[in-house]
């Protein structure tokens, strides 16, 4: 199997980029690329490359991307070769965890309704017409694939997860040159005050973050100003000035560090000059919304919550209570 080349892939926003003023940002973004990809290439690239080149080629594919699955169509009908090369290549790419998606025909149920979390967040939105929007933690980019259906003039996601990657490219290698890109670098690694995005997504990370206002000055160093901020996060009820930090696990997840109050929040958001910050969307995160599916076998959150008691986690905290924030950068 040929090594991925990330020249091919990643070359044309690079140069987009350095057309765009921002070259500071395509050098630094090489050099990242290249240490994940040549220096230190994962063990799984040429499994998942495989799989990708398992999806068969499709002649006059459309994208629907106001569905709630983000879906390809054709005006040909798949053969039956073209359906087991189809399924081989998408089975080859589990577990799915954030979707739904649809590829001529075939349904991906994913772990997450992330349509439900989109139906949430949209209707307080900010016309994304033609903006240059920042989806932080895009996991495979179903909600990238939203936002350019709602009209966005260049997406750019960003995800570590490789597998995250080859998802988001067995959609957009049927769709060419659109202007949406998913980056598999972390927050961490974009330079400071970038200052460049007209409205920025952080949505279910702000709580894997050690430092959650280290977190809200970076995302605020991404936005121009008057940029809009669309935050989604785990939260609990209580006063302004609360939060609960788990003794280890929260929902059998170590990497969660901070959930605060909706008040305690808005606070953290005006001690970090954001403006205009408000709670839009306040919902429990049942099971109907993440759960097990034949796309991602693995543990859901029917087996994070108390069994006897499911308003709780296994360890007996508070279950998941998601708050939306929308706030601006003066």
């Amino acid at each position: 199997m040929a090594e991925f080349d990330w020249k091919t892939r990643f070359g044309p926003l690079l140069d987009q980029l350095s057309d765009d003023g921002l070259d500071a940002w395509a050098q630094t973004l090489r050099q990242q690329l290249t240490r994940r990809f040549d220096d230190n290439p994962h063990g799984d690239l040429d499994r998942w490359q495989a799989a990708l080149a398992r999806l068969p080629d499709m002649a006059g594919v459309e994208a629907h991307l106001d569905r709630s699955a983000v879906t390809l169509t054709s005006p040909h009908a798949l053969t039956p070769e073209q359906q087991e090369h189809l399924q081989q290549g998408l089975r080859g790419l589990m577990p799915w965890r954030k979707g739904p998606f649809e590829f001529f025909g075939t349904r991906i149920d994913t772990e997450w309704r992330s349509d439900w979390k989109w139906d949430r967040v949209s209707p307080y939105l900010s016309d994304l017409s033609g903006r240059r929007i920042l989806d932080v933690g895009c996991g495979s980019g179903y909600h990238c694939w939203r936002m350019l259906g709602k009209g966005a003039g260049r997406v750019i996601g960003i995800d570590p997860g490789l597998l995250f990657m080859f998802q988001f490219l067995s959609i957009k290698d049927y769709l060419g040159n659109v202007p949406v890109d998913l980056l598999p670098v972390r927050m961490e690694d974009l330079p400071a005050d970038l200052e460049t995005f007209d409205t920025t997504f952080s949505m279910g990370v702000l709580y894997h973050r050690r430092s959650p206002l280290d977190h809200l000055l970076e995302l605020k160093g991404t936005l121009r100003k008057g940029g809009e901020l669309v935050l989604e996060t785990l939260v609990v009820e209580g006063p302004e000035g609360y939060s609960l930090m788990p003794r280890d696990r929260y929902g059998q997840m170590r990497n969660v560090w901070f959930l605060p109050s909706c008040d305690t929040l808005l606070r953290w958001l005006d001690r970090t000059g954001y403006r205009n910050a408000r709670v839009v969307d306040v919902s429990a995160t049942k099971t109907e919304e993440q759960r097990s599916t034949d796309w991602m076998r693995f543990n859901s959150l029917q087996d994070f919550l108390d069994p006897d008691d499911p308003s709780k986690t296994v360890e007996g905290y508070p279950g998941p209570l998601r708050a939306t924030i929308i706030a601006e950068k003066p």
